[in-house]
């Protein structure tokens, strides 16, 4: 059984989370065996969905046959790419280092490259037929494509390299006599042991280049396949990440299936008539209707200038917390369901 996935972009905020649950469940009862997966660490995948709690390994969803979702750990997923890439030994030393922890948790790509990773596991394990990810949101979601030749450069960096001396034979001699001299300068001040595990964690770190470049290369490919969906909503701040991700789209990125557009006033209000109502309501209409103007006219504007297909998703009173609601949510959208009515879909 092949696997397609489903990339689910943009900016943080914007309820991207929301809508890759909704886009889950609906591909789920149309018959289509689906895995939804998120890295959000509020949890709030698991609060659409109705689960009391999701792990990092997928779970199926009650009274829903087609429909599985996961929650991905950053540090956990870090500690399966070390033991998948370094000997057990090494392994087991970066994991108990805690520069591997700050490195994988505190460098801005880090999150990104592995939910990545995890994300092509369960595609290529070809379990599900549709793999949705809720990407997460670093720079408009663009660091979700950029990660893996970012996390590469750090693994395989000069500076890196010239530390561990490289691939040459007796790099640990090389090591011993070029970088521990320098490191050894900083040892009256950080103290012996801080000193031992920063040369430690440098020595095991780079052990695992060749498994992150071959993986990196993999997960690559993946999303050269991948089809993406960019979230955003009318307010400025998201709107410029949309726009930035069509202005610095990755090559490893297809161009968007779609812009959605969330939390879209309805057309309708454009023209609604305060007739004989009383001020103060008349001029709060006259204002939603002057904003519901300008959304219809914005979103006009990206679509020509951008040339991309358009998918507007209303606004909701409240926001859906359960599968149905999560299910009305794509219904209400005329968009999102020619969306996955689409070949590939």
């Amino acid at each position: 059984m092949s696997t397609r996935a489903l990339l689910v972009t943009g900016g943080g905020g914007v309820g991207k989370t929301t809508l890759a649950a909704a886009l889950g469940v609906a591909a789920a009862r149309r018959g289509v065996r689906t895995l939804v997966v998120t890295v959000d660490p509020a949890k709030r995948l698991a609060d659409a969905l109705g689960a009391a709690s999701l792990g990092t390994e997928p779970q199926p969803l009650e009274d829903e046959p087609n429909l599985w979702a996961a929650m991905l750990d950053a540090s956990a997923s870090w500690e399966a790419i070390a033991r998948r890439h370094a000997d057990p030994a090494a392994a087991d030393r970066l994991i108990a280092n805690p520069f591997f922890h700050a490195a994988t948790t505190q460098f801005p790509a880090s999150q990104s490259y592995a939910a990545a990773e995890e994300a092509v596991t369960f595609i290529d394990a070809r379990a599900w037929e549709l793999v949705v990810v809720d990407t997460p949101p670093a720079a408009g979601g663009i660091e979700f494509f950029t990660a893996p030749k970012a996390i590469t450069d750090l693994v395989g960096g000069r500076l890196l390299r010239w530390m561990t001396g490289g691939n040459l034979p007796g790099r640990r001699f090389l090591f011993d006599r070029t970088a521990r001299p320098v490191l050894r300068i900083a040892g009256t001040v950080l103290g012996t042991q801080l000193l031992d595990q920063i040369a430690q964690f440098f020595m095991d770190l780079r052990t695992t280049y060749d498994g992150v470049r071959r993986r990196a290369k993999e997960i690559e490919a993946h999303l050269r396949r991948a089809h993406t969906v960019v979230v955003t909503t009318a307010d400025p701040t998201p709107l410029r990440e949309a726009v930035r991700f069509f202005r610095e789209l990755p090559d490893v990125a297809r161009r968007p299936e779609a812009v959605v557009f969330n939390r879209t006033l309805p057309e309708s209000w454009i023209d609604a008539d305060p007739g004989g109502l009383p001020e103060p309501l008349a001029s709060n209409l006259r204002r939603w209707a002057a904003e519901a103007h300008r959304q219809q006219e914005l979103r006009a504007e990206f679509a020509s200038r951008y040339d991309t297909r358009l998918a507007v998703v209303p606004w909701q009173p409240e926001p859906p917390t359960d599968l149905d609601a999560l299910e009305r949510l794509v219904k209400a959208s005329e968009d999102l369901e020619e969306l996955l009515s689409a070949p590939w879909a």
